[in-house]
Parts: C-alpha cells; structure tokens; sequence
C-alpha cells in the first residue's frame, strides 16, 4: 500500500472520532495533515521491511534446509577449489584468504539440480566458463568436486554429476530477407555484420542452464533482426556425450523443444542458414 492510502485510511479514521472535530484545517501543509503523513509514511517503511525480510526468510529456509533441490545447487555453487572443508561441516575454511581469493575458487559457475525420473537419485549439471563460453570441468577439479560430494552429501543418496561437453545443435534455417538491408550472404549491408548469425549466438547465451530451448522462440528471436521478413526453421538436431563410451551420439530431431542432456547447447555451424528473397 501506498503513504498516500495510509494517509486516507488516518484521515478516514481521524474524521469518525468525534474527539478531533476540531482539527478542520483542509491545507496540505497543515499540522495535523503534516504529523498524518509522516505516521504514514513511516508506517509504509515498516511494512516494505517486513516484505524484504519474509522474502529473505523464504529463500534461506528453501536453500538450507538440508537435501532440498535448492540446498544441493547452492552446495556446488559454492565449492572452493583449493580450500579445505571445516571438519563435519559443508563450509569451506577462508582463513587468510581475499574475498578475490574466494570468488575465484568458486569454480562452477552453472549448476542444475534435478531427481532422476525414478526418483532414485539426484542428478546434478555442472559447467564452468572459459573466456566467457560455458565449459566442462578440467578433470583434476572433478576428481576434487567428487571428493566434496561423498564429504558432504546425504547418507544413502546417490549423486549422478554431469560435466559433459555442450550438446551440438545444428540448424537448418531459411531466411525470407529484405534484399536492400541484408545481401544473399547474410551480411548487412551498411555495417558488414552477420546479424542472423549474431542474433543465434545471443539467442543461445539467453537461454538459462539446463533450460528448454523452444523452436519457436528461438524463430521468434530471428524474426526480430532487422532486414528479416520471414523465418523458417526446417530442421533442428542435436546430440549429446554418450556416457557409457564417453562420445557423441547420433543426431537426433529437435520436436519443438528440448533440454540439453549437458546443461546447455553449442551451435555447430551456420552452415544450414540459406537467405531467399
């Protein structure tokens, strides 16, 4: 509620009490107007803090209380690469150490946490960054994070990681242009960029980790490119690492959206993109 409508709601209460018929001043800047307002404003402060600390509330009960989805990605998110454990505890000992220091042992960057469709295990997405693309773990800092993970999971809960290479996406994508802003290469015409190409890697840096890539949008998005009359996304494949040889599969259709089996997606190549006018 607004100061305004807390001050209604004082005037409203002061005009039924028959003790302060005296007070009839209609002036803004009036005494009893004045103290009104300042009761209500401070009375709509109160309230905004009473709404920022039950939000703060919500989110540590959610992600610390133990075993929950949000508790077991905040786990990882927070690993420290390089520092030891408190003994018996899931907190990392940062004795000595910079706050940079400590920002730049948090080595998983991404993280996605789901039950398995048996519910018989937790499965965990992992990904790093290497200059500024997402990337999977070097294998010396898995070996460290499933260390961790045995120090500090549920007894009896099984933890599935997965640090895998990005899924491939490959595309095949008519594009209706407008001949005077983009040529029959894709490129535009007045600054020599490729924005068809620029729009797919933003498209793909938009998507969440371990979010649905959705056809549509994804045409939605081109469509928005000046110089772009018309999309027709013809064909969309993926695949993903095979865990039991460690490679990729074959590629499969992409039937109006999917989640990658690593967490996120990597562009093949732009060479299914085709412009017709």
């Amino acid at each position: 509620m607004s100061v305004e409508n807390y001050q209604r709601e004082m005037i409203v209460a002061k005009e039924a009490n028959k003790s302060l018929e005296g007070l009839t001043s209609t002036s803004k800047t009036s005494i009893w107007r004045m103290m009104l307002y300042i009761m209500a404003y401070s009375v709509e402060q109160i309230a905004q803090l009473f709404t920022l600390h039950r939000s703060e509330i919500d989110t540590k009960i959610s992600t610390q209380k133990t075993h929950r989805l949000p508790w077991i990605q905040s786990l990882y998110l927070n690993f420290q690469y390089g520092f030891e454990l408190i003994k018996e505890k899931d907190l990392f000992d940062n004795t000595g150490a910079t706050d940079e220091e400590i920002e730049a042992s948090k080595i998983i960057k991404y993280c996605a946490v789901n039950e398995s469709s048996t519910g018989r295990e937790v499965i965990v997405k992992i990904a790093t960054e290497k200059d500024n693309i997402l990337s999977p773990l070097d294998a010396d800092k898995i070996e460290a994070i499933y260390e961790y993970t045995k120090r500090v999971k549920g007894t009896g809960i099984p933890y599935r990681i997965i640090n895998y290479l990005p899924d491939r996406l490959k595309l095949n994508i008519r594009i209706i242009r407008d001949p005077l802003v983009i040529n029959a290469n894709g490129m535009d015409i007045t600054s020599g960029k490729y924005p068809v190409q620029e729009a797919l890697q933003e498209f793909m840096k938009e998507l969440p980790f371990n979010g649905e890539l959705r056809i549509q949008d994804l045409a939605n998005k081109l469509e928005a490119v000046t110089g772009v009359n018309l999309v027709s996304v013809d064909l969309a494949q993926s695949c993903w690492i095979n865990a039991a040889d460690n490679d990729y599969g074959d590629w499969t259709t992409i039937d109006v959206r999917r989640i990658p089996e690593s967490g996120y997606y990597k562009i093949e190549d732009f060479n299914g993109i085709s412009y017709e006018v």
